[in-house]
């Protein structure tokens, strides 16, 4: 657990792709990052809407939420697998989870997720997501959290914290995680995290959001929130 630690405040200071080998000899072994519900390396990223339901979109491109979504779950998924994890994502493509667009698609759609979960029982959710507000002046991602569940509330914190340093490079003041009512908190009792990774609503984070570069780079930081969350679970 000590070198683990002493991996991820290399972390912090070096670049990820420097960081990546050593974490990986660190976190190689199972024991190193055990869950305590047994789910060990493994991981499971939810790329949120998908298909007919498109989410947000982009107030000046025009973007579809869902599209982004997929877009920095691949990249968060490269990023974790990087480091020894293993990974399974609920939506690998643009389609979404329902099966037919008959009516009650949208509980379907969930519902396969939920299925998704419990099969794998992972160490940890991620859902992904792109947030809107009706002003165009709010800026960051934040990171909810089901209530009054502890471990999801350390892993929401760790992301949190990953999440506000990426933006205040962009001079942007950070957030705060927040407890929220959402199906892929509540449907599963492993510990989960929703990521509104930015404002579809405001030009300048629709401008990173949509950048590949951007999302290559907020997925390193939400994979370095993970590594932290690890680090204080496992002591």
């Amino acid at each position: 657990m000590k070198k683990l630690m002493i991996v991820f405040a290399m972390v912090l200071t070096m670049s990820f792709t420097t960081a990546v080998a050593l974490c990986v000899r660190v976190l190689s072994g199972a024991q190193a990052v055990a869950a305590t519900d047994g789910g060990g390396m493994r991981i499971v990223l939810d790329a949120g809407h998908g298909g007919i339901d498109g989410g947000v979109t982009g107030k000046t491109t025009g973007v579809k939420e869902s599209d982004l979504n997929l877009a920095i779950t691949h990249c968060l998924k490269d990023a974790l697998e990087e480091l020894g994890f293993e990974v399974t994502l609920t939506r690998k493509t643009e389609a979404g989870l329902y099966g037919t667009t008959a009516k009650g698609f949208k509980k379907r759609d969930m519902q396969k997720r939920k299925e998704i979960i419990e099969k794998v029982s992972p160490a940890l959710v991620i859902s992904i997501h792109q947030n809107f507000y009706p002003t165009s002046v709010s800026r960051g991602g934040q990171v909810f959290y089901a209530k009054d569940d502890a471990r999801s509330l350390r892993l929401a914190t760790a992301l949190q914290e990953q999440i506000n340093a990426l933006y205040f490079g962009e001079g942007v003041k950070g957030r705060k995680q927040a407890a929220g009512e959402f199906f892929m908190l509540d449907c599963t009792s492993h510990p989960a995290a929703l990521v509104e990774c930015g404002f579809l609503s405001n030009a300048k984070d629709e401008r990173l959001l949509t950048n590949a570069q951007w999302q290559k780079k907020l997925a390193h930081t939400l994979a370095v929130g993970v590594l932290q969350y690890f680090s204080g679970a496992a002591t």
